[in-house]
């Protein structure tokens, strides 16, 4: 019996230490050997709660390199993306009003290139993609949808946390009817501020959460920074995220609900600035957008425009 007992207590040892705290790796050396050796014992003395032992100290292994991967991978993307510019910049477009799709500095596109950031779509062809952004809910977007439905257009919705908690039936709607429901971040704030990868990770997956539970889908991998506010280092963040930034090429003066603009000017203004491939930003909380769009629709496809999802930007 002393020789069992004292043999327990070297093989509990021998595992034992093929497993460290959460800041050392697991010692995985010689685990073939431990496991071997447990299974050796276990065979000869027939106990059934050593084999519960060892799965727990397997577990227990897997959970804690699980645990390091994470942190390293990390501590990882902050070191890569140390050498990127924090400085904040607002997206800016200049309208071409003739038709023809605005033009951006060389850098900015460079660098869109590089962390699968779109502002415009294919500009050979005759397309548009229509988005709107719901920072909160205006009594409008049922409209809206009845129109798109009405012309079987699909769009983009970008929502905030608050605005999937809040309107439940209106996400599923929009799911339902095949339209996109994409990630506006979950409080609203400038991305660019945000430089700890963690912190600016938690404002994204707030979002897919929230809308998972809502739908029991995965949300979309698209992304609107809020206020168009960017920095390199907030590009490459939403990218090693997996996710696509969309920022837009044709948009007016239309998310202050008590500043709305006329009608007929609003539809006049966005048909002079539309354009091949136009990446359409209009804000649901608008009355005038509520207005205008069957019209607007109406319009774009009589003069030859098809409207497409962002699944399609290439």
């Amino acid at each position: 019996m002393k020789a069992r007992i004292l043999s327990l207590i070297v093989l509990v040892s021998l595992i034992s230490s093929g497993c460290s705290n959460k800041l050392n790796l697991c010692n995985n050396i010689n685990r073939s050997e431990y496991v071997n050796s447990a299974s050796t014992f276990i065979e000869r003395n027939s106990e059934a709660f050593y084999i519960d032992d060892r799965l727990e100290e397997e577990k227990n292994c897997k959970e804690e390199d699980k645990y390091r991967n994470s942190i390293s991978k990390n501590l990882f993307v902050n070191f890569q993306n140390s050498f990127y510019s924090t400085k904040e910049h607002s997206w800016y477009f200049k309208p071409n009003n003739k038709g023809l799709p605005p033009e951006e500095p060389a850098e900015i596109v460079k660098l869109l290139n590089e962390t699968s950031g779109y502002y415009i779509g294919n500009t050979e062809e005759k397309e548009l993609y229509l988005t709107f952004d719901e920072g909160y809910e205006n009594g409008y977007t049922n409209d809206i949808l009845d129109t798109l439905k009405k012309h079987q257009v699909k769009a983009a919705f970008f929502v905030v946390e608050h605005y999937i908690k809040s309107n439940p039936e209106l996400i599923k709607r929009m799911v339902d009817e095949g339209h996109l429901v994409c990630n506006h971040s979950a409080h609203h704030p400038s991305m660019a501020r945000i430089t700890d990868f963690e912190k600016f990770k938690k404002e994204l997956g707030e979002v897919e959460e929230v809308f998972k539970e809502v739908t029991g889908k995965e949300m979309p991998k698209y992304f609107r920074p809020p206020m168009g506010r960017f920095s390199e280092l907030s590009m490459h963040y939403t990218k090693d995220l997996s996710y696509k930034t969309i920022f837009w090429s044709l948009a007016y003066y239309d998310w202050e609900p008590k500043k709305q603009p006329n009608a007929a000017e609003a539809k006049k203004l966005l048909l002079k600035r539309t354009h091949n491939g136009a990446i359409v930003l209009l804000h649901a909380v608008s009355k005038t957008n509520r207005d205008i769009l069957d019209d607007l629709i109406t319009s774009w496809k009589a003069e030859g425009y098809a409207i497409k999802t962002l699944d399609e930007l290439k």
